[in-house]
């Protein structure tokens, strides 16, 4: 169970890949339906296992990135067409998919879903990591496409139109977009990190260790922490040379996952799980209980105010930070995430900011901040300065 007795509501899988995460995560998906929960699986790919159609309380929902594309565009059309009848656009069955529609599709099948569980079947580690990131991206593009003066401005000016005293144009064709994007963002499921759980799916080899930890940074970026490793393991009981050093790397490997976070070993099968009973075996009745980071929030420190942000395994020369308006924006390990900052930081200066425990799973990022004199009033900055 996560704190305070709240049961995780989303459940998801990744990996390098060629680990077998789609299985795995289609066996946690049949257990926490046996186990009584009502359970969404939603993968990329269809899931071929007999009777899984047929197990209780489990959906399967493979998203399917062309009619993501047609579903999201059918919408915006429609909306585009009222307020600007001159242009001509194609139907959605005439519509070429852009780069990221499947992770924008996936997104959004993901806020529709009613379920007590939800097994998201997220593909490789570059395809999860642009889906948990694609809420803040978003929320980042429409401030600064359309901000939230603007939109204000526009329910003024779409009742004018309305009205007859003004003619519809090019900003209203924006402004009739926002709606669509603001419901999409309501719905997002994995707003709450501490009800989100991670399960990182990877092979016992060498290479395993550096790309988790560098997965567990960028999750941590974006709040979610990873709450588990499931490795597929070989019985290697021989005694020859080969056997030896391939059980040598296994064991040195999942010792170095388990810094990442704990370890479940998964017997490797010398087939495929064919139906439901053997996926379920796979897992032995495991089903990690896992959550995210709690949302970061300003901390009282020595006078003044501090922000602290998981970046675990971070290095302190991979991390970068810049304050935008209202925006802290952090850029670690490739990745970008925009933080809006909470009314009282708004109203601070940044001090600097100083990685804690780099390169280990506790690091993390402390930012300082100090009263703007020009931002707060005059009687509460100088009780700031009173207090001790």
């Amino acid at each position: 169970m996560s704190p305070a007795g709240r049961a995780m509501r989303t459940l998801l899988f990744t990996g390098p890949g060629g680990a077998g995460t789609s299985t795995l995560a289609t066996s946690a998906a049949v257990h926490a339906a046996r186990a009584g929960r009502h359970t969404v699986l939603l993968c990329r790919q269809g899931v071929r296992v007999r009777g899984l159609d047929a197990e209780p309380g489990l959906t399967v929902t493979t998203v399917d990135p062309q009619d993501a594309l047609e579903n999201l565009w059918t919408g915006t059309a429609d909306a585009l067409a009222a307020v600007l009848p001159q242009l001509t656009l194609p139907p959605a069955t005439s519509v070429v998919p852009m780069p990221g529609t499947a992770d924008l599709g996936l997104f959004a099948h993901l806020g529709r879903v009613e379920a007590d569980l939800v097994v998201v079947d997220a593909g490789p580690v570059e395809s999860a990591t642009t889906l948990v990131g694609l809420s803040a991206a978003l929320r980042w593009w429409l401030d600064q496409l359309m901000p939230p003066g603007m939109r204000a401005l526009g329910a003024v000016r779409t009742a004018a139109v309305a009205a007859g005293a003004a003619r519809r144009g090019p900003v209203d064709a924006a402004l009739s977009a926002v709606p669509a994007v603001e419901a999409l963002l309501a719905r997002d499921r994995l707003a709450d990190p501490v009800d989100t759980g991670v399960v990182l799916v990877a092979a016992p080899r060498t290479s395993a260790g550096p790309a988790l930890r560098s997965v567990a940074t960028v999750l941590g970026l974006h709040g979610l922490r990873t709450g588990a490793v499931l490795s597929r393991v070989l019985p290697l009981g021989g005694d020859d040379e080969w056997t030896r050093r391939r059980a040598a790397e296994q064991d040195a490997v999942l010792t170095a996952l388990a810094e990442v976070a704990p370890v479940h070993r998964v017997p490797e099968l010398a087939v495929a799980p064919g139906d439901a009973d053997e996926l379920a075996g796979l897992l032995d009745g495991l089903l990690p209980e896992v959550t995210g980071f709690p949302v970061p929030g300003p901390e009282r420190h020595e006078g003044a105010w501090q922000l602290t942000v998981p970046l675990p395994f971070a290095e302190r020369e991979a991390v970068q930070l810049t304050r935008w308006v209202d925006d802290l924006v952090l850029t670690v390990g490739g990745a970008r995430r925009s933080l809006r900052l909470d009314p009282l930081l708004r109203r601070c200066e940044v001090t600097g900011g100083r990685l804690l425990d780099p390169a280990t799973a506790t690091a993390r990022l402390v930012v300082g901040f100090r009263p703007d004199p020009q931002l707060w009033p005059a009687d509460l900055l100088s009780a700031e300065k009173r207090t001790p």
